[in-house]
């Protein structure tokens, strides 16, 4: 499954955006925002959900002691704020911008509600992606609790797999290119970027993978 935001090759921005349909197309906009702008804070309304057009947005909270807490990092075609579809009257997370040229699709919930009445077979989709989506979260933040870091990374680089990975064909190898850099990982796995730098290098050193900026490459099974 490249990327969980699709469905048998349907891509959610495409179809949802208001700007594709007649009847909304008049009064939509998109929003821009600039790195570290935030699109919503925590017990902010949640009226809305959002798809990115481009650039990249950190979802998370912070703990009673003020640190942060990171649950996923998404990039374009990719939806959030989906909560507010099942009730959610407000934010249990702040959404963050990444990138200095981020644009948001944001969708008014009796919006969404409309488009998913008028076509069920859509409808159920969405709701398997909303299960998808709650099952991923639950297990990193299972993982961040419960296992050392070594482990978190590793179990990361399955996820990483399964989404965004391939075969080579002339090595065997597996061949990862994400969108993520590696403080986007160190976030997304609970730990620093320098303890990232130095548990990637020992796997490096131990066969397991080779890696550069954008790609990760997987020498050998994770067990």
């Amino acid at each position: 499954m490249k990327n969980l935001w699709f469905f048998e090759n349907v891509n959610l921005f495409n179809l949802l955006c208001p700007h594709k349909f007649k009847e909304y197309k008049a009064c939509h906009t998109f929003d821009a925002y600039n790195k570290s702008d935030y699109i919503y804070f925590e017990e902010d309304a949640a009226n809305k959900i959002y798809l990115i057009e481009n650039g990249k947005v950190k979802l998370g909270y912070y703990t009673e002691d003020g640190n942060e807490v990171v649950k996923a990092i998404l990039t374009k075609g990719e939806l959030f704020g989906e909560k507010a579809i099942l009730g959610e009257e407000k934010r249990n997370e702040f959404a963050q911008s990444l990138d200095n040229s981020t644009s948001i699709c944001p969708i008014g919930v009796t919006t969404m509600h409309d488009l998913m009445r008028d076509n069920k077979t859509f409808s159920l989709k969405i709701y398997k992606f909303l299960g998808l989506r709650f099952k991923k979260l639950e297990r990193r933040l299972q993982l961040i609790l419960f296992k050392d870091t070594k482990t978190r990374l590793l179990e990361f680089m399955k996820e990483l797999c399964e989404e965004y990975g391939y075969n080579c064909d002339k090595t065997g190898d597996k061949v990862i290119q994400h969108p993520y850099t590696q403080k986007d990982i160190a976030s997304l796995i609970g730990t620093s970027r320098s303890n990232l730098n130095v548990m990637m290098n020992e796997l490096k050193e131990d066969n397991i993978i080779n890696f550069n900026r954008k790609e990760i490459r997987l020498l050998q099974k994770i067990a």
